[in-house]
C-alpha cells in the first residue's frame, strides 16, 4: 500500500492553486489551495497510444527485451507520460508473435511496465500496400486481415494486444473489424488510400479511431471525396494528430483540430527509436535508412516520406497550442482525458482515478514543456 500523499501545483485552466490527495495508489480528492507564482502546473499523467521506441530504445528490432521496455519507459516518464501503447509496425506473423511474447513477459515480470503499459497498438500488416500510404512498413509483409492470425498474436501475447490500424480497403476489412470490436479491441483506420464508401464501412463495423489522420497517405489526392474529409466528417471516429511540426503544416493541423472537434482528438508521439539522436544518417528497422535532421525529423533518406517521429508529447503539447491557437488546459486534454478514455480511463485528475500526475513549467513561447515531477500511483517516479 502506498503512503498518502499531497501533490500540489496550479490548474493549467485558471492558474490557481490546487492539492490533489493520493492513498493506495488513488486520488482521493483535489481541493483549492493558495496559489504560488512559483508552483509548477499540475496535470494528470500523458497518455500515449503510439510508441515504436526513442532515444535508441526500439521496439521494432527484434524481440523487445525487459531491459529495453523499462528503460523507454523511464525516458516516456522524463517527458510526462505515465501511460503508453508499444507500437509494433508491419512485420511477419512470426516477429509479431515472438515481440508480442516478449512484450507480455516482461510487463508481468516489471512493476514499471504493468502500471505504465496500457496495451500493445499493432499497426499493420494489413495496411495499404501502395507508396506513399504504405509508409515506412515494409511491403514484403504487408498482408490481408486475417482473424486466426489474429487470434494467433493475442495468444502470443497474452491478450494484450489492444489496438490494431489497418486499411479498410481490404474485401476482408469489415468482418476483422467487426470481430476484434466484439472482443473489445480498438480499431483504428490509417495508412490508407480507401475510398469513402470503405471508411464508412470500416466505421459501420466498429472502427473507433483514425492513426495519425493526415499521414500514412498519397501525396497527391482528389479535391473531394477523399479518406481524409470522410474520417474528418464521421462522429463515431476520434482522430489522432501527430503535433510535431513535421508531419502536418501548422494550417492544416489547426484546420483539422477545429472539424474534429477537440473531443473527438488525441495527440500520439508516434516516436520512433531514432527520436532524440544527433542529426544524421542511420540503419533502422523502421524506413530502412533514416536521415535526422537538425530539427529533430526522422525521414526515408532520398524520399519524402517520413520515418517516425522524433519529439514525444511534451513538445507536441507546446506545438499545438502555437500552431493551432489552444490554450494550454485544451491542449493537455488532446494527451490525457482524450486519450485516456482508450486507455481505461487514465488521464483524469478525480477522485478514484489513479494518481498518475505530471507537475511541469511552461510559458507562452517555449517550445516544450519542462517536466519536473513525475507520480505514478502516488509516488514519485522522477528524479
Amino acid at each position: 500500500m502506498n503512503a498518502p500523499a499531497r501533490i500540489v501545483g496550479r490548474d493549467p485552466a485558471n492558474g490557481q492553486g490546487m492539492a490533489v490527495h493520493c492513498a493506495d495508489g488513488r486520488i482521493t480528492g483535489v481541493a483549492p489551495v493558495a496559489a504560488d507564482d512559483n508552483m509548477p502546473f499540475l496535470s494528470a499523467g500523458f497518455v500515449d497510444l503510439q510508441v515504436n521506441g526513442y532515444a535508441g530504445h526500439d521496439l521494432n528490432d527484434g524481440v523487445p527485451s525487459r531491459e529495453t521496455l523499462e528503460a523507454l519507459a523511464s525516458r516516456l516518464l522524463q517527458a510526462g507520460v505515465t501511460c503508453f501503447a508499444p507500437t509494433l509496425i508491419t512485420a511477419s506473423e512470426t516477429a509479431l508473435c515472438a515481440a508480442l511474447r516478449g512484450i507480455a513477459t516482461a510487463r508481468r515480470q516489471s512493476q514499471l511496465l504493468s502500471q505504465m503499459i496500457a496495451f500493445v497498438h499493432v499497426e499493420g500488416p494489413s495496411l495499404d500496400p501502395a507508396d506513399g500510404p504504405r509508409g515506412a512498413h515494409p511491403l514484403e509483409h504487408v498482408r490481408a486481415p486475417s482473424l486466426d492470425e489474429f487470434a494467433r498474436w493475442q495468444e502470443a501475447g497474452e491478450g494484450l494486444v489492444g489496438m490494431v490500424t489497418l486499411s479498410p480497403h481490404y474485401p476482408e476489412a469489415p468482418a476483422y473489424i467487426r470481430g476484434l470490436a466484439e472482443q473489445g479491441v480498438l480499431v483504428s483506420i490509417g495508412h490508407t488510400g480507401a475510398s469513402p464508401e470503405r471508411i464508412t464501412a470500416a466505421a459501420d463495423a466498429g472502427a473507433r479511431l483514425s492513426t495519425h489522420l493526415g499521414n500514412g497517405a498519397a501525396n497527391l489526392l482528389p479535391r473531394h471525396p477523399n479518406f481524409i474529409w470522410a474520417q474528418l466528417s464521421d462522429d463515431r471516429l476520434t482522430a489522432s494528430f501527430i503535433a510535431d511540426g513535421h508531419h502536418l503544416p501548422p494550417a492544416t493541423l489547426k484546420a483539422m483540430l477545429r472539424a474534429k472537434t477537440l473531443e473527438r482528438s488525441i495527440l500520439v508521439s508516434d516516436a520512433a527509436a531514432l527520436g532524440g539522436q544527433k542529426p544524421g544518417r542511420y540503419t533502422s528497422p523502421i524506413g530502412g535508412e533514416v536521415e535526422v535532421s537538425a530539427d529533430g525529423r526522422l525521414g526515408v533518406a532520398g524520399t519524402p516520406y517520413l520515418a517516425g517521429a522524433g519529439h514525444l508529447l511534451d513538445r507536441n503539447i507546446a506545438h499545438v497550442m502555437a500552431a493551432a491557437g489552444l490554450s494550454l488546459s485544451e491542449a493537455l486534454a488532446l494527451a490525457t482525458r482524450n486519450p485516456g478514455r482508450f486507455a481505461g480511463g487514465r488521464g483524469v485528475l478525480a477522485p478514484g482515478a489513479r494518481a498518475d500526475i505530471t507537475l511541469f513549467s511552461w510559458q507562452p513561447g517555449d517550445a516544450e514543456l519542462t517536466i519536473e515531477s513525475v507520480f505514478l500511483a502516488g509516488e514519485r517516479a522522477t528524479k
